[in-house]
């Protein structure tokens, strides 16, 4: 099973971290939505935080869902940022009776063609990686992913996160390559809130303007001051942005 943390009591409520980071991105909306009245699971992917690197191809939304599964959480509200919000699009296109909301910040998409900015990116963390650079990768990824609003103490936890993933994948035995399951998004059922920064890469932001055209009763947002990881960049103004929608769309009692 995946690592994972759950605290409080309610309609539960699952975190889909970004692969810039891990379950600790939530550090400062973890207390506030179990406050709100959620039962509150985080998870780490494979290869993320405390999940070992994955033995055998797989699936995120697999683990994820084996995970709602094992702890009887019944329906469940997604939060998902960047490639947790791909992930969270995949289970309510592929469980749409079981998510009852879905808050998508900055979320990557399935099927998604990446612009060549996304592609230079991509190219420049691979080269620096392929060149030994670690450290490089690492700053590299703070320096494109952080918006200016993120502080010097955000900075450095998402170095760290950022970096502990790259040392773990980086030792496993051998590397897979997730498998792919074809969904189609217009199953989607759940209310959807679709955050958008405005200082992110354009791919995120033409990915929310397509959700929020696409998805039943979505609600768009862009942030002027966001990046890419607007819940960390402005961890209280993000917090209460989220316990406004869920209040609204699973209230908690």
């Amino acid at each position: 099973m995946i690592s994972y943390d759950a605290t409080g009591a309610g309609p539960a409520l699952v975190l889909l971290h970004s692969t810039v980071c891990d379950r600790r991105m939530w550090d400062p909306q973890w207390p506030v939505l179990a406050e709100a009245g959620y039962r509150v699971v985080r998870c780490d992917f494979r290869g993320f935080g405390a999940t070992p690197p994955p033995s055998a191809p797989y699936n995120d939304a697999d683990d994820v869902l084996s995970l709602a599964d094992e702890l009887d959480l019944g329906p469940v509200a997604l939060v998902g940022a960047s490639a947790g919000g791909n992930v969270a699009l995949e289970i309510a296109a592929r469980r749409p009776e079981q998510v009852t909301a879905l808050a998508l910040v900055c979320a990557g998409m399935p099927g998604h063609d990446p612009t060549d900015a996304l592609r230079a990116v991509w190219q420049r963390e691979g080269e620096l990686i392929e060149a030994g650079d670690i450290a490089g990768a690492v700053e590299f990824n703070v320096a494109t992913w952080l918006g200016p609003e993120a502080d010097e103490a955000t900075r450095e936890r998402v170095r760290q996160m950022q970096r502990h993933a790259f040392e773990v994948q980086l030792a496993a035995p051998d590397e897979y390559e997730p498998i792919e399951v074809p969904v189609d998004l217009g199953a989607i059922t759940a209310p959807s809130l679709v955050v958008s920064g405005a200082k992110d890469l354009p791919d995120f932001r033409l990915i929310a303007a397509r959700l929020a055209a696409l998805l039943p009763g979505a609600r768009a947002v862009e942030l002027p001051w966001a990046g890419h990881l607007p819940t960390l960049e402005r961890p209280g103004e993000s917090s209460e942005m989220l316990t406004a929608f869920l209040r609204d769309a699973v209230p908690a009692g």
